[in-house]
């Protein structure tokens, strides 16, 4: 198989380049840099069945060769991060929804290509009463434009809508996938990622900041399990035209994960709680708990996380010692 991974320097993108490669694929990468970096495929260079380019996915020159010369498009590019979407919100709009579309439009001319658009569980937006755990079909709720960080959400759910049109009206070969904090080595804090924050503060000596009260629980996904997930759902054209949680049913407070960290580094650092208005924006809002329902994607392809809470913990605090 020939792959194209869009953000494919990235944090999951170049996990599953490696993951793709180790099963003796071809793979190719564009990624603009703008939140990936070199260092992620820097080992990946010798591999004669990998290449890479460092261009915009709205850049559909490139993007058509490198379209045509695939099977399949993982489209893992994207504006990601909450202080990311926050404090680049007309830059995120753009690549979110018009790069989605470029690769949809491709991926339909060039050979009815099978596309693999990632996708978030921030589609399913605000609290609800007594919500925890969410479901493909779920509602969502949505806060005020005023808010920027519902934009994100917002532009994830039109590239759900583009591609689910593709497949109903043009019969194009799409899988949705939405992830629930996938976590790992290599994923930076710099963008509101509370994992690698957590670890870097706890291995600098620095106060651990939890945003809140800290009694927010979210499920956190080994980033190893979630591309194998991927890659099976690729395979799989039972999958097609389908949305799928990818995560870890196993929930955990934010302040119990600070603790943990502090326990497993060794540190002598404290926690420290700062309020959501001042990490963020004024009028932010955070859904308290976030749990996905992965049955339908166990029913699908047997899918089911294999890392723990604990083992997540210390592979991402080794990447950050080396």
């Amino acid at each position: 198989m020939r792959n194209l991974i869009t953000g494919g320097a990235g944090f999951i993108g170049s996990h599953l380049a490696e993951e793709l490669l180790r099963r003796g694929e071809e793979v190719a990468v564009i990624d603009d840099l703008s939140t990936g970096h070199m260092d992620n495929i820097e080992h990946l260079k010798g591999d004669d069945a990998f290449s890479y380019h460092i261009d915009t996915i709205m850049n559909e020159k490139l993007m058509r060769r490198l379209v045509s010369k695939c099977d399949v498009v993982y489209h893992m590019a994207a504006a990601v991060g909450v202080k990311y979407i926050i404090d680049n919100p007309l830059e995120s709009i753009r690549t979110n929804v018009r790069g989605t579309e470029i690769v949809l439009e491709l991926a339909n001319s060039i050979g009815k290509k099978k596309v693999i658009l990632a996708s978030t569980s921030e589609i399913y937006g605000k609290d609800r009463p007594g919500k925890r755990v969410f479901s493909e079909d779920d509602d969502r709720v949505m806060g005020s434009t005023n808010i920027s960080r519902w934009s994100y959400s917002c532009t994830k759910a039109m590239d759900e809508f583009l591609a689910l049109a593709y497949h109903r009206e043009k019969k194009l070969p799409v899988v949705i996938v939405r992830f629930f904090n996938t976590v790992g080595p290599r994923q930076t804090g710099r963008y509101g990622m509370v994992v690698p924050r957590l670890v870097k503060q706890a291995l600098l000596g620095q106060a651990l900041t939890v945003y809140g009260d800290g009694k927010q629980t979210r499920s956190f996904t080994y980033v190893g399990d979630v591309v194998k997930a991927v890659i099976e759902l690729a395979w799989s054209k039972k999958a097609n035209g389908q949305t799928f949680n990818i995560g870890n049913p196993h929930s955990i407070s934010i302040n119990e994960l600070a603790r943990k960290i502090i326990r497993l580094t060794g540190s002598r650092s404290r926690v420290v709680h700062i309020p959501y208005e001042k990490a963020y924006e004024k009028g932010f809002e955070d859904m308290r708990h976030r749990c996905p329902d992965i049955s339908k994607i166990r029913k699908t392809i047997g899918f089911s996380p294999k890392t723990g809470i604990d083992r997540i913990l210390a592979e991402t605090i080794r990447y950050f010692e080396r």
